[in-house]
């Protein structure tokens, strides 16, 4: 049996297409890729007319989505995408990216996918130039790099489109302060994943390789990520080992009210916070201090842009705890004003269950 972890450490992300799968069975393809530890699925949509293989649609996707928990990544390769988004967004996926040489506007689609609150993406074909993508590049989220002809698993992996491709598509993401990705699909597989990796790729779409009998799955998938990984350590990062995609760092500790406004200031560059009370200090109101946590991988940009910020805010707390002692004095922290009234809570619970209480003579 192949088990998954439910956390990934390191950079790349693996997403398992389900394309060379039985489609006898899919609900049990998803299932068996999650407990394998694929990051999420990649679900290629197809309609014998914008490529000539015919896959499935949205109620099949509907069902898949009860079927796991991961992300849903769906990719159309279909001539009209606008007409249907509503109901791939309606079936669950977590993200669409459609195809930039279709014979429609583009721009509605991808409005219509923020508007439901998912990331939108652009692929482009082997012989399409990244170009393509200029006019829309300010309102991706994804932009996925096709290293074989869209429609068909099994093909060998073009290593010129994905040379050529794939660092430049980090630029079109480029305004992205955090979570614009670059996906490459087509011929991924442990002989090519470290290839990407050092191009820089954060989504490696593994099809066929997954679904080989007799292959572990979850061993093809840790080496797909370890080796991506690899080659982004040593061609783009100086030999260091790249900063876990899930990791997390502390920016500052502050009391409620400043943390909530640097967080809306950092939230509205678009560096996602996350504000718990940890271990900062107990302020003089008797509250604990919040911590605002920042992807490590965006620290960087956290700190160019948002350290002044954080010095006035640090300045400011110094000056609203000097202000509080003086009118108000200090109260405990809230965890020793708490104590007794849990205290007698242990009490009253051990003095009888609660009929008995109830239903006790009075003296």
């Amino acid at each position: 049996m192949e088990w998954g972890t439910s956390v990934t450490a390191g950079r790349a992300r693996v997403a398992a297409s389900v394309l060379d799968a039985d489609f006898a069975n899919l609900g049990y393809a998803v299932k068996r890729a999650e407990r394998a530890g694929a990051d999420r699925i990649h679900l290629d949509v197809m309609d014998a007319h914008f490529v000539p293989n015919l896959t499935f649609g949205p109620r099949m996707i509907e069902s898949l989505r009860r079927r796991t928990e991961l992300p849903l990544d769906a990719h159309l390769m279909v001539s009209e995408p606008g007409r249907f988004i509503h109901e791939y967004l309606d079936a669950g996926c977590d993200s669409v990216t459609f195809q930039v040489e279709i014979d429609e506007p583009i721009e509605p689609t991808i409005d219509a996918i923020h508007a439901a609150g998912r990331a939108a993406g652009l692929a482009v074909k082997p012989k399409t130039p990244l170009s393509a993508l200029d006019p829309y590049h300010e309102k991706l989220d994804i932009v996925l790099v096709m290293t074989v002809e869209p429609g068909f698993g099994g093909q060998e992996f073009m290593k010129d489109v994905a040379a050529q491709k794939l660092l430049p598509a980090r630029e079109l993401i480029h305004h992205k302060a955090f979570g614009g990705e670059v996906h490459v699909d087509g011929g991924i597989n442990r002989e090519t994943a470290e290839f990407v990796g050092g191009l820089g790729v954060d989504i490696l779409v593994v099809g066929s390789a997954l679904w080989i009998k007799g292959h572990d799955m979850g061993r093809e998938i840790r080496l797909v990520r370890a080796l991506a990984d690899e080659g982004y350590q040593y061609r783009l990062n100086d030999g260091k080992p790249p900063i876990p995609r899930d990791a997390m760092v502390t920016f500052v500790q502050l009391p409620k009210h400043l943390a909530w406004a640097l967080m809306a200031e950092m939230e509205g560059g678009g560096i996602p916070v996350i504000p718990l009370r940890g271990t900062g200090q107990f302020n003089p109101d008797g509250v604990r201090d919040y911590d605002l946590l920042i992807p490590a991988s965006a620290e960087t940009l956290a700190t160019e842009r948002h350290t002044a910020a954080r010095d006035r805010a640090l300045a400011e707390a110094a000056s609203w705890r000097t202000a509080y002692i003086a009118e108000f004095g200090s109260k405990p922290p809230e965890i020793l004003r708490e104590a007794p009234e849990r205290s007698s809570s242990r009490v009253t619970a051990s003095s009888g269950p609660p009929e008995a209480r109830t239903n006790s003579p009075t003296s």
